[in-house]
């Protein structure tokens, strides 16, 4: 369900980044300073009192929808990991101007960044796409870097939607109930690009999650920030089971197509993926 009022106060909000990030070091998806996280909030929020400093900046791209409000952002280079012990030196607030294509950057005199996450690009766009269409008041981004999931886009014949949703769905009955559109799977692309931004945000339209080849991938959610990590949570785990089943030698064949789509409709759940048999046979590593 879409976030409802009283919405969360800025302290709530920091504390759901720093667990967000905590997870997705503890299932190692942020090596270093890998990983970013933003919190589009479409309500009136005190920023003075944690976030004193302020500057002027361009945004990179425009983004009017958002104007008036405020996207809390991780810094470039800061680990995911230290958010929760210390959110105000790893998290900057950026307040849209109106027109969107400028804002001020609202940050504590703890902040340990210069700037703000290079993939500052995708996360705008993609909270511009859905705030622009859907009105939301509350939108997540997580950007991560799963080592099985980025591991197996290596491997060009999973490079492709039906493949790899076949075969990372059917290790747990949980997962076509988690993750009902499957994971989108993009080509790669340079980081930072202009081609993963638009990419990504045709991707986030028709899926929660999307994996971008060769480097990790970006997960959204209306409810909540580790709503989204649950995504990758999953999406990760199905990833390890068939990096698991690669190898052993292809010895499991995990659930069947009928098994999946008895329990998409025990949970009311409306997924292309239900019951589609796709290609399970061995894949050549490489």
């Amino acid at each position: 369900m879409p976030l409802r009022e009283p919405f969360p106060e800025l302290d709530e909000l920091l504390a759901s980044m720093g667990e967000a990030g905590s997870r997705i070091s503890d299932i190692d998806a942020s090596e270093a300073g890998a990983g970013n996280i933003s919190l589009y909030l479409g309500w009136d929020l005190e920023l003075r009192r944690r976030f004193p400093l302020q500057e002027d900046i361009e945004l990179p791209v425009p983004a009017p929808a958002l104007a008036g409000h405020t996207v809390l952002v991780t810094g470039s280079g800061r680990r995911l990991r230290q958010i929760a012990g210390d959110p105000l030196a790893n998290v900057g607030a950026l307040r849209v101007h109106e027109g969107g294509r400028t804002g001020t950057l609202h940050t504590s005199p703890r902040r340990l960044f210069d700037a703000l996450t290079s993939e500052l690009n995708s996360h705008l766009a993609v909270h511009e796409d859905h705030v622009g269409r859907r009105g939301l008041r509350f939108h997540a981004v997580v950007h991560a870097q799963p080592p099985h999931l980025t591991y197996l886009s290596h491997i060009p014949s999973y490079r492709d939607d039906t493949t790899f949703n076949t075969r990372i769905l059917r290790w747990e009955p949980e997962s076509i109930v988690a993750l009902p559109e499957g994971v989108g799977v993009l080509e790669f692309m340079v980081p930072g690009s202009a081609e993963l931004m638009a990419a990504n945000v045709a991707g986030l339209r028709e899926h929660q999650i999307v994996l971008w080849s060769k480097h990790g991938v970006m997960a959204r959610s209306d409810d909540s920030v580790t709503r989204a990590v649950d995504r990758i949570d999953y999406a990760e785990t199905g990833a390890r089971y068939e990096y698991l089943n690669i190898v052993a030698g292809e010895r499991a064949g995990g659930l069947s197509p009928a098994e999946i789509a008895q329990v998409a409709a025990a949970f009311g759940v409306d997924s292309p993926w239900a019951g589609i048999v796709g290609d399970t046979s061995p894949k050549e590593v490489g």
